[in-house]
């Protein structure tokens, strides 16, 4: 699964470090969410959108 999470934290001028604490996550999460490494369940989906203030749907492509 392709993301968009690193360019709308780069639009937030947020650290992958405070994305992070902002969700509940450890760091290395987020870094595998970006690569597309990892499948986020629909709770932390929805959490990552709300911290970047978009919706799920902008946020990954399947």
């Amino acid at each position: 699964m392709k993301t968009r999470i690193k360019e709308f934290r780069a639009k937030l001028n947020l650290t992958q470090e405070e994305l992070a604490d902002k969700v509940g996550v450890r760091r290395e999460t987020i870094v595998f969410l970006e690569k597309g490494k990892y499948n986020p369940s629909l709770k932390l989906a929805y959490d990552v959108a709300h911290a970047l203030k978009t919706q799920i749907e902008e946020l990954f492509i399947i």
